[in-house]
């Protein structure tokens, strides 16, 4: 199987291509996680970093960074695992479910 992405949203993190729809992927087969959306941070040393934003089923308990971090690592190489988690209880949707990703990162002013 391959994962398809679009390259404006790839990750360089240490000259190493990362695809978000990948990590995206690992994060939402966790059972306590109902959407995930991952971007790039800059970072001065790597140039980006893993950073997932991520809703939980249940807001009021979610999973715990170390938890989603053991479960991604089981299912991709370490570099691909985010640096840094996001909790939050809503992304925003277009009317056809997707998540706004665009919109998202707009909100937060990240690149």
């Amino acid at each position: 199987m391959y994962i398809a992405d679009r390259r404006v949203d790839m990750i360089v993190s240490g000259g190493i291509n990362i695809y978000p729809a990948e990590v995206e992927a690992a994060l939402l087969s966790h059972r306590e996680l109902v959407a995930a959306v991952v971007v790039g941070l800059s970072d001065p040393d790597w140039g980006r970093l893993v950073h997932a934003i991520v809703q939980p089923a249940d807001p009021s308990q979610p999973p715990s960074e170390i938890e989603l971090d053991r479960h991604v690592r089981e299912q991709l190489a370490s570099y691909k695992a985010p640096k840094s988690y996001e909790f939050v209880s809503d992304l925003p949707r277009a009317e056809s479910g997707k998540v706004r990703r665009a919109a998202f990162l707009a909100e937060r002013k990240l690149d």
